[in-house]
């Protein structure tokens, strides 16, 4: 019984704890240092070896200048802990806070005296001068460390304190040294270099990127520099160059088709089909006949059907391309473990053939032999396909059903979201703000993104009177064009500008029906609604939706770069935090002329 008191009484204390350092933490977030103070003492009393609790009682004190306090908190630290000799680093920078530079510097030699008898205190000495930006100090510290043991992998160190500097070419030198040493530090060189680099080609630091990796495969050719380079192209969108570079790898090496594979993706999805198409069958042209490429090259085949799909024009038959995927199914057989390819031809027979029953009974036919995911990513389709065929009550309980099967998933929570989709098109505009409002915090940003997006235009629409009609219409609209049926959707977002003009809804009725002009290739009437839109409504949430889409209509289909350019122009002056910036400067340079 006295040791179950006493087990009792230790988690009392753990979550005595853990509610002071929380509220300890809420005051020095919000700047009241002196609060913070008297719950952090005892906590670091009580926790002595917790650096998070010293090093932000120590910053408290320094908030206040009370320098006399935060000096005897540091050297308590040193008597207690004698080897965390970065302590020397806080000294000195308290000193410095000071007024002290003399003795601030004093310590700074004496804690870079510690580096030299031992080269492996650099990293918690660099980190400590880093922390507090006494970044020369820092670099200073790694680099006597690598004089004195060269196999000390301070590459990463040294290069984030360059970028902190600016001294990007330095910084990227150092990332691609790291490469060369060890190629397994492809990943962590990518994740760093990311956050310097943009979608933009034109952009400096990417430009700079490039230079050194086409001076290194001069100099030193090697396969490593190929792939980063193809990395880069990809980042930038530019995927023709990223293919040729892998292609010229996979010639090379013979390697898997994997990223060949990915360049085909992304290309797809970025529309960029002439570049997705070549990639896909050079996939299929290269097939070494492995087993473990037979599943990339069923999806090589599956996009390509989808681009040759695209290619047709409206009313052109779609029987050839049936036909090709029957002979898939022949082929790779009628079960789970050529998914995309059902998902695929379930799409096909529901958008193009309009034949959503037989994509049903097709897809009712691989449950019974699909693991327990698989079977949700089925149920999720023909769900969809029942959405299609306005049967709301039957796609709801799949959808719902799902999300109790897979409990948690992405999948549970992407059918949570399409629940709330599928409600905003029956004009349950109540119950879908309640399921978006838990997506909002979604562990999957897109999930997210997106049921913030819906959210918004409902909340944005909805009458005060709870009447909603003008939003019931414009929500039918919607469904109509999720259906493809763009000449009815057209039709309905007419009627909602008809009935509800000057009101709420009008700005999304306009944009929408814009892009559902789009889709029929009535380009003028696209650039109407657009221009009216900025014309009526310039408190607008969608304005630099609309003056980027304004730019690619001109450039992309009115054969008008002038007009595209001014508006991407707008973009660059007038809205600076867009989404769209990144695009519209490197459409505004290319049609200005410049060498990109």
């Amino acid at each position: 019984m006295r040791f179950i008191i006493i087990f009792i009484c230790i988690l009392f204390s753990i979550a005595a704890n853990a509610q002071s350092a929380e509220l300890a933490n809420s005051y020095f977030r919000k700047g009241e240092y002196d609060k913070a103070i008297q719950l952090y003492k005892p906590l670091l009393e009580s926790n002595p070896i917790r650096q998070d609790y010293f090093k932000t009682l120590l910053t408290c004190y320094q908030q206040i200048e009370s320098y006399q306090d935060a000096q005897g908190l540091i050297e308590a630290q040193v008597l207690r802990f004698p080897e965390q000799v970065y302590l020397y680093v806080e000294l000195g920078y308290n000193h410095q806070l000071n007024d002290d530079l003399s003795k601030a510097k004093q310590l700074y030699e004496k804690s870079l005296g510690y580096v030299r008898k031992n080269p492996s205190y650099a990293f918690m000495i660099g980190r400590a001068f880093r922390q507090n930006h006494l970044l020369d100090y820092a670099l200073n510290a790694y680099q006597i460390a690598k004089q004195l043991n060269p196999k000390l992998n301070t590459e990463i160190s040294e290069a984030q304190i360059y970028g902190e500097m600016g001294e990007l070419e330095k910084m990227f030198d150092l990332y691609l040294d790291l490469v060369d040493k060890n190629e397994n530090y492809f990943s962590t060189v990518q994740r760093y270099v990311a956050s310097f680099i943009t979608k933009d080609k034109t952009d400096s630091n990417n430009q700079l990127f490039r230079k050194l990796l086409l001076k290194r495969a001069q100099s030193n050719p090697k396969d490593a520099w190929n792939i980063l380079l193809s990395w880069l192209f990809m980042q930038q969108q530019d995927y023709n160059k990223a293919l040729t570079q892998e292609k010229s790898l996979f010639k090379r090496k013979q390697a898997g088709l994997e990223r060949i594979g990915e360049i085909g993706y992304l290309s797809f999805e970025n529309k960029d089909y002439t570049t997705a198409k070549e990639a896909f069958e050079f996939m299929i042209s290269n097939d070494q006949s492995q087993v473990s490429e037979e599943q990339t090259t069923l999806i090589a085949e599956i996009y390509l059907l989808k681009i040759e799909n695209i290619s047709l024009k409206k009313g052109e038959s779609r029987t050839k391309i049936e036909k090709k995927f029957e002979a898939l199914l022949e082929q790779y057989g009628q079960n789970s473990e050529s998914m995309e390819l059902h998902l695929a031809y379930a799409d096909f027979l529901t958008f193009d053939l309009e034949q959503p029953d037989k994509a049903i009974i097709h897809l009712e036919k691989i449950i019974p032999n699909s693991s327990q995911f698989g079977k949700g990513v089925i149920q999720m389709k023909i769900a969809d396909i029942l959405v299609f065929s306005d049967q709301f009550n039957q796609a709801l309980i799949i959808y719902t059903q799902i999300q109790y099967d897979l409990k948690n998933s992405e999948l549970a929570q992407e059918a949570r979201f399409k629940v709330a989709r599928t409600s905003y098109f029956k004009g349950d505009f109540q119950w879908a703000q309640n399921q978006l409002r838990v997506l909002k915090s979604s562990t999957s940003q897109l999930i997210a993104n997106d049921a913030l997006e819906l959210s918004l235009k409902i909340g944005n629409n909805m009458d005060k009177d709870s009447l909603n009609e003008g939003l019931k219409v414009y929500a039918r609209a919607e469904l109509l064009g999720f259906q493809q049926k763009y000449p009815q959707a057209i039709d309905t977002l007419s009627y909602v500008l008809k009935q509800f003009k000057g009101q709420q809804i009008e700005d999304d009725a306009l944009f929408t029906q814009a892009l559902y002009f789009e889709h029929q290739d009535d380009y003028a009437s696209a650039e109407a609604n657009l221009l009216s839109l900025l014309d009526f409504h310039p408190e607008s949430l969608l304005f630099d939706d609309t003056i980027f889409k304004l730019g690619v209509l001109y450039r992309d289909h009115l054969s008008d770069p002038e007009k595209a350019k001014t508006m991407f122009e707008r973009i660059i002056f007038e809205f600076p935090s867009s989404i769209y910036l990144v695009d519209a400067r490197a459409a505004f340079r290319k049609l200005r002329g410049d060498d990109i």
